[in-house]
């Protein structure tokens, strides 16, 4: 009688020791499974701001990117980062900016002259106050008078405006 209390101790020892080690099992085989999917995620590589120069209307069929009045959008390869002076302090301010083009044609030449557009922005942007972008007005009216200074910078080069309007993407003001 003593032997089989004995045993059956052991027998309760081995039992949780099994159970131990197929616990161990599923949590490591649990963990794996989570690192896989974590770490291996999309095969689509990732689109980054240098890489996403071109964007066309979601609703646009693919045969109709060639006619000349179809929306095509050009981001400008950085956002811009300057300071602006303001009433009590001086602030910064990082814009990202997108062009709106017509027609494929447009669209390779405000790519063509990037480093013309973006002087061109830098030079409107940087010349405006904190209390200015603080107000919705104050950033439409920079906008409109960086579109102007856009248009008339590529007229004089390319003898057309090409860039149809000036979109403000992202917009922070530290």
């Amino acid at each position: 009688m003593a032997e089989e209390a004995n045993l059956e101790i052991e027998d309760t020892g081995k039992g949780k020791k099994k159970l131990i080690i197929i616990i161990a099992a599923v949590v490591l085989i649990a963990g794996a499974a989570a690192g896989y999917f974590l770490f291996m995620g999309d095969d689509a590589p990732e689109e980054s701001l240098a890489d996403e120069t071109t964007v066309t209307e979601a609703a646009a069929a693919p045969s109709s990117s060639a006619q000349i009045g179809s929306a095509l959008y050009v981001a400008m390869p950085r956002p811009f980062v300057f300071n602006v002076p303001g009433a009590s302090r001086d602030r910064i301010v990082q814009i990202k900016v997108q062009l709106l083009v017509r027609g494929e044609v447009n669209e390779e030449t405000a790519k063509k002259h990037i480093p013309l557009i973006e002087s061109t922005l830098l030079g409107v942007l940087s010349t405006t106050t904190a209390d200015e972008l603080g107000t919705s007005e104050g950033k439409e009216s920079v906008r409109v008078a960086a579109l102007e200074k856009v248009q008339s910078a590529l007229s004089d080069v390319e003898g057309s405006k090409v860039i149809e309007r000036v979109l403000f993407t992202g917009f922070v003001m530290q």
